[in-house]
């Protein structure tokens, strides 16, 4: 399939289907469902620890991203950090040029296992995105992934579980302390 028909594809099930939008890796179509109530509140607790700490920087919930060799691929990572007003006058799809950090989390479909853990690291590290930042609430674990390499996706992770504090370089430059996160686990 090429990009082209997927973007149409991704437009019209966004107009018409409320529930699920798509996302595009390895020529292949993923769904993203509608999340609950957990989930969302998960994003605003990163929301929430940026905004205090780097106000500088916004996190973007569901901002598309062209990934992959040459942007072949389509994502809608849960979070997106760049400086605010990025994407200013961006349509549907941005280009990762300026992106510091995407973040996804996990859900309890049959789809978390290979796009989260397995083809966004990836498709984010083949992007040249620094850094991915995984909760993965079935595993209760915060990953960070950086060292971004064409061939492998990121070179290096960092895995700390749930309750821990986790520290995140420049530029990110920020500490989470995930013992919140264990509310979130379902």
């Amino acid at each position: 399939m090429l990009v082209a028909e997927f973007e149409r594809i991704a437009a019209f099930a966004e107009r018409e289907i409320e529930t699920v939008r798509f996302e595009f890796l390895g020529g292949r179509i993923g769904l993203k469902k509608a999340t609950h109530g957990n989930h969302g509140s998960l994003v605003m607790w990163l929301l929430h620890q940026w905004m205090q700490s780097r106000p500088e920087l916004g996190l973007y919930p569901s901002r598309g991203l062209k990934v992959e060799a040459h942007g072949q691929g389509r994502v809608l990572p849960d979070g997106v950090l760049a400086p605010v007003g990025h994407f200013s006058g961006d349509g549907d799809w941005s280009d990762p040029d300026g992106v510091l950090m995407t973040v996804e989390i996990t859900s309890h479909d049959p789809y978390t296992h290979h796009w989260d853990r397995v083809e966004k690291p990836r498709a984010y590290g083949e992007a040249g995105i620094p850094f991915y930042l995984l909760i993965d609430r079935g595993n209760c674990t915060v990953t960070l992934y950086s060292e971004p390499d064409p061939r492998v996706g990121y070179r290096y992770s960092r895995r700390a579980a749930f309750g821990a504090k986790l520290c995140l370089p420049e530029p990110l430059g920020i500490e989470l302390d995930t013992e919140k996160l264990k509310q979130y686990v379902d």
